[in-house]
């Protein structure tokens, strides 16, 4: 095994230890939302190439993507000694071609298929990822050949999830007077103050500061927004911690880009800032999810149970995550 393969394969059981999930890069130690902002989808195909299971295999926890099918088995494709890339061509061909480096990405970003060496995986997998890479997962006792056939397969998936990711809501780049953004849950108007010595924006009833009124205000509001998730994130964590009877150690927010949340075994939970342009249900139904994996560090039936118990809407919670993720950067 090169040391370029074996770097990979340390990478990937060292994500596998950090997080969990179904399947999908499982490991004791930490759980979390990867995101599926209009990349996330994903397939996966069992026993032969041509047995797949037409269900969605939706993982909440990875805010960017969308499922795809599953198959089983695989090694990392290499040709010539290099990982490649398999780009789907006209009539479902799958073309081959070197990757660049460590970093396993193609020459046209958007089109081209990564294939990724998984320890864990069970199955092959299809993951479409939010920049619109797609990601093929090759089990540890997989075949290229297997893997590439899968690849194929499943062309007309692809190329379906890759048009309901590009249809996905966008918030504009630049955030100006009159432009809407999402905050507490609602679209809403940035709008001008004019009391006070200092420029001030609206947004519904909360009032924030702002250096000028004219120009780019994205940045100072996300600023604005990341100061009061960190006074309210953990406090209401630590409010339903209490009401739930789960021992939590450690709360903190953080900029995360792929998940919502996420906890360790140790009793620390890690909330995504954006948490605060949610409505408050959605807000609580993520930091229930995480509660309850500090009981249940996996997504059992035996964990979405308890989930329901505090949570009897987590799936409302979950139907508005998927609708307005990308309006969230996610």
């Amino acid at each position: 095994m090169g040391d370029w393969l074996r770097l990979r394969v340390a990478a990937a059981e060292s994500r596998g230890r950090r997080r969990g999930g179904r399947g999908k890069k499982r490991g004791g130690e930490v759980l979390g939302w990867r995101e599926r902002k209009g990349a996330g989808v994903e397939r996966e195909g069992r026993g032969s190439v041509g047995s797949v299971r037409g269900e969605w295999q939706q993982d909440l926890f990875n805010l960017a993507g969308e499922a795809a099918p599953i198959m089983p088995l695989a090694t990392v494709a290499v040709v010539d000694g290099a990982p490649t890339v398999a780009g789907v061509g006209a009539g479902g061909a799958v073309t081959a071609g070197k990757m660049a480096g460590p970093g396993m990405r193609g020459a046209t970003a958007g089109e081209e298929i990564v294939f990724e060496r998984s320890l864990r995986a069970k199955n092959y997998r299809l993951t479409l990822r939010r920049d619109g890479v797609a990601v093929a997962t090759i089990p540890a006792r997989g075949t290229e050949r297997e893997a590439r056939a899968f690849v194929a397969q499943q062309e007309a998936w692809l190329q379906r999830a890759r048009a309901r990711q590009k249809a996905r809501p966008r918030l504009p780049e630049v955030w100006t007077l009159g432009t809407h953004v999402l905050w507490r849950g609602e679209m809403t108007e940035i709008r001008p103050v004019e009391k006070g010595a200092r420029p001030q924006v609206a947004l519904g009833a909360d009032v924030f500061r702002a250096a000028r009124l004219d120009g780019n205000l994205r940045p100072t509001l996300e600023a604005h927004f990341q100061r009061v998730a960190r006074v309210e994130l953990p406090a209401r964590t630590w409010e339903l911690a209490a009401v739930t009877g789960v021992a939590t150690k450690q709360v903190t927010v953080r900029n995360q880009r792929t998940r919502w949340g996420s906890c360790t075994t140790g009793g620390v939970i890690s909330l995504n800032w954006r948490l605060v342009q949610t409505p408050e249900r959605v807000r609580d139904y993520i930091i229930y999810h995480e509660l309850m994996h500090l009981r249940e560090m996996n997504h059992s039936a035996r964990f979405w149970a308890r989930v329901g118990e505090v949570c009897p809407g987590w799936r409302e919670a979950e139907k508005w995550l998927a609708g307005h993720g990308s309006l969230l950067g996610l």
